[in-house]
């Protein structure tokens, strides 16, 4: 029950966390924007780790070069995914956006299959599969002339994008020699760490104004930051425990709460065929919880 109830977490707080990127995307540049979810989520990994080793300490992690590559691979990919997200902010409406990106779940099923070992039952595909025939139909809630082939490559690069991120995390942390939890926090303050010391670096260098406007302005960069700790928490905790097409099929369930934030907080419209993708994320998350 352990990686269900984190993945649900991990879900809400994602939703919210992407609501906030769509606001901070209408006055921030998308390296800014990007920056938001990490610049303050890192002193909050830190606490969380040093926390546990307060609880209960154990060995300190041995490094080596593939648990380094893990690491420093997922923190670009997930700036690359989060930064290819943003720019579909500004492409379609928020729903459709974070509908496009979710199909994720599949390609991290194809992905683990085909280069990193994950095995997946029979019910275990179903759920997958119904999973990404959702959020097609999510995607295409206008219709399918509506979206145009730009956003359509944009919406699968994305979605692959955080699928390898979602892979090489729970590589990471499998590499570590370590108990859960302690694994899962420090792959989550590593990957954070590198990731936002890359995009401070690239602010100060090309956009300082934009660095200094999210501390005069911190707002939503506050809110974006604890969404995204809270998330990847749950995200890097649930990954660490099972296998990742089976904790991001679950997390579809974000889908719901992405449609409440957008009906009641951005005033979007919420179409019958988005009722229809809800069910369709409800039957897959039982069959994989039922694997």
């Amino acid at each position: 029950m352990s990686w269900i109830l984190l993945t649900l977490l991990a879900a809400f707080s994602q939703s919210w966390r992407n609501a906030f990127q769509s606001r901070l995307s209408q006055t921030f540049s998308t390296v800014a924007v990007t920056l938001a979810r990490f610049l303050w989520a890192g002193p909050l990994a830190l606490l969380y780790l040093i926390g546990l080793y307060q609880w209960r300490p154990v060995a300190l992690p041995q490094f080596s070069l593939v648990s380094a590559f893990f690491i420093v691979a997922a923190a670009l990919m997930q700036i690359v995914a989060t930064a290819l997200m943003v720019v579909l902010f500004k492409q379609k409406n928020y729903a459709i956006g974070a509908g496009l990106a979710k199909s994720e779940a599949p390609m991290s099923a194809f992905l683990g299959v085909l280069f990193f070992g994950t095995s997946l039952s029979l019910i275990g595909w179903l759920g997958v599969l119904i999973g990404g025939l959702a959020v097609f139909v999510l995607s295409t809630a206008q219709g399918i002339k509506q979206l145009s082939l730009k956003t359509v490559l944009l919406g699968l690069a994305c979605s692959t994008a955080f699928a390898l991120t979602s892979l090489w995390i729970r590589e990471a942390s499998l590499s570590l020699a370590l108990p859960f939890p302690y694994s899962a926090a420090w792959v989550l303050l590593l990957v954070i760490a590198v990731q936002t010391l890359l995009l401070v670096g690239y602010l100060v260098c090309n956009d300082r104004r934009s660095l200094v406007m999210m501390f005069k302005k911190p707002t939503y960069v506050v809110l974006t930051s604890l969404a995204s700790f809270i998330g990847s928490f749950g995200w890097f905790s649930a990954m660490s425990l099972q296998a990742v097409p089976y904790v991001k099929t679950l997390g579809q369930i974000e889908v719901l709460f992405t449609m409440l934030i957008s009906y009641f907080w951005l005033k979007e419209s919420i179409k019958s065929k988005d009722v229809i993708a809800l069910f369709m994320v409800g039957i897959a998350a039982i069959l994989v919880m039922l694997h």
